[in-house]
């Protein structure tokens, strides 16, 4: 019986995969015909009366195998004519009761879908189709289009890189009088932004957050260069005419801004967006990091030889940095500045503090 057992398990696993992929197929030629709104029910009801017969074949089947295999344990002795006779008959009745059953359950649908023109509608979600195969329900589910959920991004990522002029305001003199180039002191930012929907149904402010590597560059006046001195930092006439004199110091820090202004609205079908292309922005808010590195670079002659000096020193620039930061944008380019909180040199007695004035690009 074992033996039957696993033929039939297999015979039901095999017709039951057959009909899925041919429903699957069915599946896949419904999705290319945008144009059609479901299968009719005639379809429907005519592939279930097909499986009628299918069932009624299938149950008999199983029964011509059971059947070989008593009267196999008949001719090898190991069960009486009388006990074959009441296992052949077990059989028969077990197999007609499959029959009856599973018919049962097909009229059932049959009858489901002649009372409804395309299927059952229930929750946004449209019964095409539900048959008994290998004694198990196969149906088929097919999501309204007027009712599918539309998916809504709250959260994008932009490219960012700004440049523009780099300088510092020294304590008790204005920016005017700062010992460092004008145009000559430049920064430079790369990075990368997440910006976030704060409101569910509304874009009108965003939280915009991620990292930032920027390179604050400073070049002295009167050809001078940074000298370190225990504790403080200072600028010193160099003995040599300077042909560059640059300290640039490089910091990772995580910016974090609120930004607000208008945005569209781009409904799709399945999906919806806000975009803030060809529109007005404006972004306030700051950063905190540290400092990764600082450098200063000479160029000068001696003796009629070109020398090129980089001096990767501390130059007690301060470990820990922060500020304040903000941008006025349309489209994706945006006037930005920035400014160092945090002092440029640390334990000095005079603190300079960087200040930067650009141009920002937020790339999607």
């Amino acid at each position: 019986m074992n033996s039957v057992l696993k033929k039939r398990t297999v015979m039901q696993t095999i017709t039951k995969y057959l009909a899925l992929v041919v429903l699957c197929v069915n599946v896949q030629l419904i999705n290319a015909q945008d144009t059609i709104p479901a299968i009719k029910n005639e379809k429907n009801i005519k592939m279930l009366r097909h499986l009628k017969t299918v069932v009624e074949k299938e149950e008999k089947e199983f029964l011509k195998i059971e059947v070989e295999a008593i009267n196999k344990r008949l001719d090898n002795g190991k069960i009486t004519s009388e006990e074959a006779q009441k296992l052949k008959m077990k059989a028969a009745k077990l197999a007609a009761l499959n029959i009856e059953n599973r018919i049962g359950i097909i009229d059932n649908k049959i009858a489901l879908f002649e009372r409804n023109d395309y299927g059952l509608n229930r929750g946004g979600k449209e019964t095409k189709l539900g048959v008994i195969i290998g004694g198990e329900e196969v149906l088929y589910v097919r999501e309204n289009d007027d009712k599918r959920k539309k998916y809504d991004k709250r959260t994008s990522s932009d490219f960012v890189l700004a440049f523009g002029l780099n300088n510092a305001i020294v304590e008790g003199e204005n920016l005017e009088d700062s010992p460092y180039k004008f145009g000559g002191s430049r920064f430079l930012e790369l990075g990368w932004a997440w910006k976030t929907r704060v409101f569910k149904n509304s874009n009108f402010l965003r939280f915009k957050y991620g990292y930032s590597f920027q390179i604050n560059g400073l070049k002295p006046d009167d050809n001078k260069y940074f000298v370190q001195q225990g504790n403080q930092t200072i600028l010193q006439e160099f003995p040599e005419n300077l042909k560059k004199s640059k300290l640039s110091i490089t910091n990772l820090v995580f910016p974090v801004h609120f930004e607000f202004g208008p945005s569209k609205k781009v409904d799709k079908e399945t999906y919806f967006r806000y975009s803030t292309r060809n529109q007005f922005k404006i972004g306030m808010g700051g950063y905190a990091g540290f400092n990764i590195g600082t450098r200063q670079k000479l160029k000068y002659k001696l003796n009629g030889e070109q020398i090129k000096d980089k001096q990767k020193r501390g130059f007690n620039t301060s470990n820990l940095v922060y500020g304040l930061s903000g941008y006025i944008a349309f489209d994706s380019v945006a006037l930005y500045v920035k400014y160092d909180v945090s002092p440029i040199f640390k334990d000095q007695i005079i603190d300079q503090n960087n200040i930067s004035l650009g141009v920002r690009f937020d790339v999607d």
